[in-house]
């Protein structure tokens, strides 16, 4: 369920970072925008993992990609523009808040989810 209204922007700068399901928030917010509007987040790939620990990495960065969105690694940012539903071949399965510091020196949470 979401919001009863659609944003023309939806901004989360280094919010993901301590979130379980950051590729879920992605894909909601992304669905949320209006036919024009803006989504941009913070996302370190290396905070997303594989059910068996490893970091999504590449694999990860290239689903994005091929949902639509645009993923700057170097920046470590995610964004789209215009409304769009996102389906990921990723499935949430839980979080970790014992991950340490991220890129930024503050603590994080990763995320682990099997890759279909």
């Amino acid at each position: 369920m979401g919001p009863d209204a659609a944003f023309d922007l939806i901004t989360c700068v280094h919010g993901l970072h301590y979130v379980g399901d950051k590729l879920g928030v992605i894909a909601r917010a992304a669905s949320w925008l209006t036919d024009d509007g803006l989504f941009a987040a913070n996302l370190d790939v290396r905070s997303v993992r594989r059910a068996d620990g490893t970091p999504a990495g590449r694999r990860l960065a290239a689903d994005l990609r091929a949902s639509g969105l645009v993923y700057d690694a170097r920046n470590k940012r995610v964004s789209c523009r215009g409304r769009r539903e996102i389906d990921l071949p990723w499935s949430y399965l839980g979080a970790d808040n014992r991950a340490g510091p991220n890129y930024t020196g503050q603590a994080a949470v990763d995320s682990y989810y099997a890759v279909a």
